[in-house]
């Protein structure tokens, strides 16, 4: 990734020095959002998100954490002993990382997971809504596929994303109907991330309810074990590999 690409990682990296800033998210049918989630990414364990705190209960052994970002959850396992190992796409971002502590962190996109060998890892953390980071159900599928292979027997993967059709948004209604006129999944955002002059890539992100999550991991050797988070659109699954 050239630097002036990484958007997310330069403010990532201006919230470490000056604790302050919002996100910027553009949508590709012109829908532009801000939020002051960038305090979150380096929030401690005590100011996640309940149904977080819940489901990293059942973290255990060698971790990978998918898109770790400024390392939350990179830090608050390796405070409890675990081996975490987190990959994020973008190189400041894993530089902050390294700043705050974190031991092993790796600038890896999720689509070269593959190159981890065999019974690597015991739990895959994807919080922050990072199941999303899948992108398209086909390219889910092959990737939960290559999940399996670098996990061990009875290995767990911890998802967060968001059910899409938990909304009243007439802008967010009208992108779920184009994306179906699109052949998409009516959550499957086409986004970028925009910080100041940075501009990030256009890149895929899927929302899905519980029920699409179920279709999606048919086949590919997981199933979920419980969703925490229930009633709102926000929610952890907590997955498990099939025997």
């Amino acid at each position: 990734m050239r630097q002036e690409e990484d958007a997310f990682g330069h403010e990532i990296l201006d919230y470490f020095l000056s604790k302050k800033g919002v996100e910027i998210i553009e949508r590709d049918d012109g829908f532009v959002s801000s939020s002051d989630i960038l305090g979150y990414y380096f929030s401690s364990y005590k100011d996640w998100f309940p149904m977080e705190r819940k489901a990293i209960k059942f973290a255990r052994g060698r971790v990978l954490d998918v898109g770790c970002g400024a390392g939350r959850v990179c830090l608050y396992l390796q405070k409890q002993g675990l081996e975490v190992t987190g990959i994020d796409i973008s190189p400041k971002a894993i530089e902050v990382c390294r700043s705050r502590g974190v031991k092993n962190p790796l600038v890896l996109p999720i689509e070269r997971i593959g190159r981890f060998g065999p019974d690597s890892f015991d739990t895959i953390v994807m919080f922050g809504n990072n199941f999303s980071l899948f992108g398209s159900p086909k390219k889910a599928k092959a990737l939960l596929k290559k999940m399996r292979r670098i996990t061990s027997r009875g290995a767990v993967i911890l998802a967060g994303t968001r059910d899409p059709y938990m909304t009243k948004d007439p802008a967010h209604l009208a992108y779920h109907e184009l994306n179906r006129k699109r052949g998409r999944m009516a959550g499957q955002l086409k986004m970028r991330i925009r910080f100041r002059e940075y501009v990030g890539r256009w890149f895929d992100y899927l929302f899905v309810s519980r029920e699409e999550m179920k279709g999606i991991l048919h086949g590919t050797g997981w199933e979920v074990k419980k969703f925490i988070g229930s009633r709102g659109s926000v929610y952890v699954a907590v997955i498990v590999k099939e025997f």
